[in-house]
């Protein structure tokens, strides 16, 4: 999975910029309804979630583009719209056939609170790949001003150092990956 160990920077095209926005725009009316996954971390600012949807999603295009660039087989991103419980927990992306998670943090929240990416980690809600140490995550910064993200070279997760995160409200239901605990290639 380690195909490059530097980080890459890419310039999503329009298009895809334009995907994205539109998913994020089709996706944000579904979070209100039960079971959808959001209620239960106490997000009620729709600008907000269709936003983190939004940079997910180029997040997504960007280590997309970087894996084809090396020659990888990549499957993903996935555009369905999930209704209320059916949201799928399944890898962002697959790179010759393997899963890979995308955490994607844009520039201006990295200006607030630190480079970093956060991982539900809550008694109701807690990402599952928390639990395989063996699973991969790929880490993005991503100005949408510019188009321009920075991919990171994958991680497994035993290799990271969990943090808590700065707003006091998050902890004890996230948990927090800062870029400078990302250990060197």
């Amino acid at each position: 999975m380690r195909y490059f160990v530097t980080v890459q920077t890419v310039v999503i095209p329009p298009e895809l910029i334009i995907k994205a926005r539109d998913f994020a725009k089709l996706v944000t009316p579904t979070i209100g309804s039960p079971g959808s996954g959001y209620r239960d971390t106490n997000q009620f600012d729709l600008k907000k979630i269709e936003n983190d949807h939004f940079v997910s999603k180029a997040g997504e295009e960007a280590v997309r583009i970087v894996f084809e660039k090396f020659g990888r087989q990549v499957k993903g991103p996935d555009y369905r719209i999930y209704e209320g419980k059916q949201k799928s927990w399944d890898s962002d992306l697959y790179i010759d056939g393997l899963g890979l998670a995308v955490k994607t943090q844009s520039t201006a929240l990295s200006k607030r609170f630190g480079l970093s990416w956060t991982f539900q980690a809550g008694s109701q809600r807690r990402d599952p790949i928390l639990a395989k140490p063996d699973a991969w995550v790929c880490f993005v910064e991503f100005n949408p001003s510019t188009r321009q993200c920075k991919v990171f070279p994958p991680y497994q997760i035993k290799e990271l150092t969990f943090g808590e995160p700065k707003l006091e409200k998050l902890k004890g239901s996230k948990k927090v990956v800062y870029v400078g605990s990302l250990p060197a290639l």
